[in-house]
């Protein structure tokens, strides 16, 4: 597992991994344009070659770039959907060029109207996007199911993979706060073993390709999308080792969206905090094992 944190890219990609370095990341995820604004970010040569050299001489092993909430790639509005998707085609040019692992993407919102009629409007969006780009993967994120955001069951993100046409390209990023806030329990190893069964079965295991660790200021099944510090919210320390721990998340990189003590995001000591569940959840899988095998 790649354990890493989600950085500021300001000053260029290069920026980025050494904010990732600073912390003892082996994963980064970043913005590839400002959040606040519809204006896609071209990075230029010098920028790719420098974040090449950088990630090269560092420990991280992958780069998740993360489209910015304005898309909405459901929206009935015809000027939102096309700003979308050029934000989107850009965020998978921004990954081709950088070697990025994905790109990651909340699919967009319903707000009130028909579920069925906003998945065809955001795959249509996503399939011209991946049609008009090449090279860099995209995960979708299951959410926590407020209002009529897309991609709060695994029922729902597969008619999403569906819509957009199936895409080799296609994957999916799981989020553990958005998988207890839209109500799947995975706070024990059974009971997260239950829901990617789940997955698998809806979606497939080949699909899985990221993951966001956050604990959650709300409990299970509240629909809130309110990220905590890793052991400070309702997964607890042990539902996140046990999210740290769960098999077939081997190899995937994983990134923390957390607020951070000082509200400035995951620390180094965040991630340590983060590597050492991992071992603890490891250890208690281990000792479960051998207590059948006797």
């Amino acid at each position: 597992m790649l354990i890493g944190a989600h950085v500021s890219p300001a000053g260029g990609p290069a920026k980025a991994v050494a904010r990732g370095v600073e912390r003892g990341a082996h994963a980064i995820q970043i913005f590839n344009q400002n959040p606040r604004a519809w204006k896609p970010r071209e990075y230029s040569d010098e920028e790719i070659e420098a974040f090449g050299d950088a990630i090269a001489a560092s420990e991280i092993d992958a780069l998740l770039i993360h489209a910015v909430y304005l898309l909405n790639c459901a929206s009935d509005d015809e000027t939102i959907r096309s700003n979308s998707l050029r934000s989107l085609i850009a965020s998978l040019q921004a990954g081709a060029a950088l070697g990025a692992h994905a790109v990651v993407l909340h699919a967009g919102s319903a707000k009130t109207g028909d579920v069925g009629e906003a998945v065809a409007r955001a795959g249509a969006v996503i399939a011209e996007a991946l049609a008009e780009s090449e090279g860099c993967a995209l995960h979708l994120e299951n959410t926590a199911g407020a209002g009529g955001t897309l991609g709060r069951s695994f029922e729902e993100l597969a008619a999403l993979m569906d819509a957009a046409g199936g895409d080799a390209r296609l994957g999916l990023c799981l989020d553990s706060c958005h998988l207890l806030a839209s109500g799947y329990e995975i706070r024990s190893a059974g009971a997260l073993a239950a829901v990617l069964d789940d997955c698998v079965a809806q979606v497939g295991l080949d699909r899985l390709g990221s993951l966001h660790l956050n604990d959650s200021q709300k409990p299970l099944g509240s629909n809130v999308d309110r990220h905590a510090n890793v052991g400070e919210g309702e997964l607890g320390e042990d539902g996140c080792a046990v999210f740290l721990s769960e098999p077939r998340f081997d190899g995937l990189p994983l990134v923390l969206e957390t607020p951070g003590a000082q509200r400035s995001g995951p620390t180094a000591e965040e991630l340590a905090l983060t590597r050492a569940l991992r071992e603890r959840g490891l250890a208690a899988r281990r000792a479960r094992s051998g207590g059948r095998q006797g």
